[in-house]
């Protein structure tokens, strides 16, 4: 046995993350740690890598007393972990960040070879010599790991691991793991794609509310059984019915801008149309132009060239408050930072997006009361789990956090919603319910546009799907009958992009 917890409670104020968790993972075992957003899995595993100290119980690891006051000590015991949120800079390269991880990094000529020697080992190869910011999504994550390998750890935590992967990546990372895993390195697996964790994982342990409620074999458990545990009911599957298509509320012409940043991505005459009571899937790899999209959409970067317009009218020259009234709403990808503050409450967050929407300020006086209810009503619609509008965004899990950013745009009732990521790091269940409140919203006569890097997700819900690649969009084709391989081509800039990049109504 490599790891045994025992009896690991942790509680914060109004909230238990943790009571009396008790599992163990053995040497080279791949395992699961599976439960809905809330359920303490964070703070779990921000135990075992020294961020957070338990109130009771105890940690062994190789048979000996394991409580490591901070991250450096866990990693001197053997314990690495690849965070959901990539801690990289982009103006460095990847030797630079790589050592910048290290307690004692070697020379930079002897460091270059030993990512060298050990990337290609495992398969992830990488230049030492490029710049972070201009590699890909997966890429950074090579970076990650590799400056955990290069520790020789025992015990590797992965987060969230394939959530910014393509399927190819998705497969070699797999395959890494695999080898470490026969290797004898243990790996706790975190992830809320159930299917990779059946093709993954040799044992899973199940949390529900901090209490571990259930251990299973994923590989003899289907995605729904599991799904199932970790909710404690059984799980409602998305529903539309039939619906018929409106007018166009939302047509983008020619739409060109420059990237915002040194390592952002240039859009080049992106045209699209949206319909009241459609939703527009856009998919693509990370880092084609997503973020890009959104902003020049929502109003935070103006229209340097082309047009966007709702009913007709021109609105590409409006800032985000003036889109906001004419029901313009967006919810970006970066939750913390720049969907949500990190350090207000949720009320103050509610007040800043829907502020006039829901008339919660007048004649320059804020309405508190108002904007409190408005903020309840967001945790109870949205089922976000935490003690009350008053706590402060950061405190807040990374699913709980994307429920309320995506609940306060859907609740202000838009004409026209532009979302990133919508189920980003939520589990199952709230990513069926999220995808169900999209889907209401366009049933409801709304022009949805989901950006997501999920093809299940853009498949499950969108009439039309289209993708972004090197900052040009694609003709949008409807979803019904569209094969992976087709989307994959669009995705890779193949013969998609011969045709025009109009989407006609």
């Amino acid at each position: 046995m490599l790891l045994r917890l025992e009896g690991l409670s942790k509680a914060y104020p109004g909230v238990v993350a943790n009571e009396d968790v008790s599992f163990s993972i053995k040497r080279g075992e791949i395992h699961a740690l599976l439960g809905e957003n809330g359920a303490g899995k964070s703070t779990l595993v921000k135990t075992i890598y020294g961020l957070v100290k338990p109130d009771q119980g105890q940690m062994a690891l190789n048979g000996q007393p394991f409580a490591p006051s901070e991250p450096r000590a866990a990693r001197a015991r053997g314990v690495a972990m690849v965070f959901q949120h990539f801690s990289l800079f982009d103006a460095l390269d990847v030797a630079e960040n790589i050592a910048l991880g290290m307690e004692h990094p070697p020379k930079r000529r002897d460091l270059a070879q030993q990512i060298r020697e050990v990337s290609e080992s495992y398969g992830l190869p990488l230049n030492p010599n490029r710049l972070v910011g201009d590699l890909s999504a997966g890429e950074r994550q090579r970076v990650e790991i590799i400056r955990c390998l290069l520790q020789d750890p025992k015990l590797l935590i992965m987060d969230e691991p394939t959530s910014v992967l393509t399927p190819q990546e998705v497969d070699t990372l797999f395959n890494t793991l695999r080898k470490l895993s026969a290797e004898g390195t243990a790996i706790l697996y975190i992830s809320h794609k159930l299917d990779e964790i059946r093709a993954l994982c040799d044992a899973a342990t199940v949390l529900r509310l901090g209490k571990v409620v259930g251990e299973c074999t994923p590989r003899d458990t289907t995605a729904r059984e599991m799904a199932e545990l970790m909710v404690g009911t059984s799980l409602k599957t998305p529903t539309r019915p039939p619906h018929r298509e409106g007018d166009v509320l939302l047509d983008v012409t020619n739409l060109t801008a420059p990237a915002a940043t040194p390592f952002g991505t240039t859009l080049r005459e992106v045209s699209l149309k949206v319909h009241a009571g459609e939703v527009l899937g856009i998919g693509g790899v990370a880092g084609n132009g997503q973020d890009e999209l959104l902003a020049v959409l929502s109003g935070e970067t103006l229209l340097p060239a082309g047009h966007i317009r709702l009913d007709g009218n021109e609105i590409g020259q409006l800032g985000p408050n003036d889109r906001r009234a004419l029901g313009v709403l967006a919810a970006p990808e970066e939750r913390l930072g720049h969907a949500a503050a990190p350090d207000m409450s949720l009320t103050e967050n509610a007040l800043l997006s829907g502020r006039r929407r829901e008339e919660l300020a007048r004649n320059g006086f804020v309405n508190w009361p108002r904007s409190r209810d408005f903020a309840q009503r967001i945790i109870a619609t949205f089922d976000v789990r935490v003690p009350g509008p008053d706590v402060a965004a950061r405190a807040l899990s990374g699913g709980n956090l994307q429920k309320f950013v995506v609940g306060r745009e859907i609740l202000q009732r838009p004409r026209v919603l532009v979302v990133n990521q919508p189920t980003w790091g939520v589990d199952a269940s709230a990513a069926a319910a999220i995808r169900q409140a999209l889907l209401d919203l366009a049933q409801n006569g709304a022009a949805v546009i989901v950006i997501s890097q999920d093809l299940d997700e853009l498949l499950e819900i969108s009439d039309r799907f289209a993708a972004l690649n090197g900052g040009r969009l694609t003709a949008p084709r409807p979803t019904h009958g569209l094969t992976m391989d087709q989307i994959g081509l669009m995705m890779g800039g193949g013969s998609e992009h011969k045709e025009t990049a109009h989407a006609e109504a």
